[in-house]
């Protein structure tokens, strides 16, 4: 079971971050949510910061992000001790710089929409 953060995570059924995490899970995966503002997403701990995931999951497989650039730039150097393996920007959350620095530290970088990716089976 690979461990997939959700960077934006939410419990508004209407986001597409919330969507991600109901599918993630369905497909059997283990979705970490992350969001400053939320406790629990779907009955899961919400991380508030990225120094605390990465204490009790130092192993990420996957970041997928529902963040706008702004967000994701502010993170920077977060996001890159994360030491993810692979980063999936989702419409609207692209960030080219971010994407040139994690694809440099050999991270896979893919401008695509998870949820389309876990239907199709390309997750």
């Amino acid at each position: 079971m690979s461990e997939v953060v959700v960077l934006g995570a939410s419990n508004r059924p209407e986001r597409y971050s919330y969507m991600c995490m109901t599918m993630l899970l369905e497909k059997g995966h283990m979705a970490i949510p992350m969001n400053p503002k939320e406790t629990l997403v779907m009955g899961h701990y919400c991380y508030h910061t990225m120094d605390e995931l990465i204490k009790e999951h130092p192993a990420v497989n996957t970041l997928t992000l529902y963040v706008n650039p702004d967000i994701s730039s502010a993170m920077e150097s977060e996001i890159m001790a994360l030491h993810p393996k692979r980063v999936i920007f989702n419409p609207g959350s692209e960030n080219h710089h971010l994407q040139k620095k994690l694809e440099a530290a050999g991270v896979e970088c893919l401008e695509a929409c998870s949820l389309v990716m876990l239907r199709t089976g390309q997750f």
